[in-house]
């Protein structure tokens, strides 16, 4: 019995994985506390998690009909993510581990995203190619045994990602915030060939499998102002369409060419943009044309939770992974090359 914490930005998340099953799933967000700013601010998110962290595990418990002593492990994100965030999470985790008496394990928050595909549709293939679409990552990996072996990049944000465009130009059409799901209720009323915007590096020798959606939020932003400029109505609605297009687009392109290139056969596709409707249609009809099995999560398992953390820790506890140690610490900007993520604090220094 794995209970897993997340809360690496604007969720605080509780689950509880056994042998691969989910038993309970639970998420706060402040989300509605960070509107009215237009982003995620650090400090409401710190103080959110304060609030939400001992309800959410309690929670989780409740529907999975434990309690504490019945968990064998706590797995808890230590990063990416914001500082003080990540700080409350992991304190948490720390002190039900300690007053369980059972191992802690530090988790990456990406590989999280990866591994929650597998408590819908089991073991990931080994090799699969992996797309992570969220609000601050785009990346496209090459994974094979997730827990025991490096994970290959192929490509990774090179600015702007998918999420950021999305929730940047959601602003300049006058969308709420977050901008994702804005966007794709706005674009079901619109053209997606009404705007030719442009597909930012498809094709590029460089950067084959990189990528960078900060031109393209800047066209957006140009056609905008000029329709202002010329005092006509904004077709929010084409915008909206042809932008989630152009992104789709690229998204699922460079998929698809990793998956052709490395002759893998299974495309996963995870993170909080993998709940676009266009992204996992277009994602559909091109996996099939090309004879690769597509594997997104359903959408509750798609934006950030404490069951996909619960699902790495599951599986690194059935691997006989080394749990961390007591000086584990957080490293708000790690890079993803293992799902295992046990930074440690280092020594204290006396001034």
């Amino acid at each position: 019995m794995v209970l897993g914490i997340e809360s690496s930005c604007d969720e605080t998340g509780a689950g509880i994985v056994s042998g691969g099953r989910l038993l309970a799933h639970v998420v706060a967000s402040s989300m509605d506390e960070h509107a009215r700013f237009g982003g995620v601010v650090p400090e409401i998110a710190a103080r959110a998690h304060l609030q939400a962290f001992n309800p959410v595990v309690h929670e989780a418990l409740g529907q999975a009909g434990l309690r504490l002593r019945d968990i064998d492990a706590v797995a808890v994100t230590t990063g990416p993510g914001l500082s003080g965030a990540l700080q409350v999470g992991l304190a948490g985790a720390k002190t039900l581990a300690f007053t369980a008496g059972v191992p802690l394990y530090g988790v990456h928050h990406l590989a999280g995203h990866v591994a929650a595909d597998t408590l819908e549709h089991g073991p990931l293939p080994n090799p699969c190619m992996v797309l992570i679409v969220s609000g601050g990552h785009t990346s496209l990996l090459l994974v094979r045994d997730l827990v025991r072996d490096p994970i290959l990049h192929l490509g990774d944000t090179i600015d702007d990602a998918a999420g950021e465009c999305f929730d940047k130009v959601a602003r300049v059409l006058g969308l709420p915030y977050p901008g994702g799901p804005a966007i794709d209720r706005a674009a079901r009323e619109g053209n997606a060939c009404a705007v030719a915007f442009p597909r930012p590096l498809l094709g590029s020798k460089e950067h084959p499998y990189s990528f960078s959606f900060s031109g393209l939020k800047t066209a957006a932003a140009r056609w905008a102002e000029q329709h202002l400029q010329r005092g006509e109505e904004l077709p929010v609605a084409d915008g909206a369409a042809s932008l989630q297009e152009a992104v789709a687009d690229v998204l699922t392109r460079k998929a698809l060419a990793a998956c052709r290139q490395y002759e893998v056969r299974t495309l996963v596709v995870v993170g909080g943009v993998a709940a676009n409707s266009r992204v996992r249609a277009l994602a559909e009809e091109r996996c099939a044309a090309a004879g690769v099995e597509l594997r997104v999560p359903p959408l509750t398992l798609c934006t950030d939770n404490g069951a996909m953390i619960a699902a790495v820790g599951d599986l690194l506890v059935r691997s006989g992974s080394a749990p961390a140690q007591l000086d584990l610490s957080i490293d708000p900007s790690a890079p993803l090359e293992y799902a295992a993520l046990h930074p440690t604090a280092g020594p204290v220094r006396v001034a």
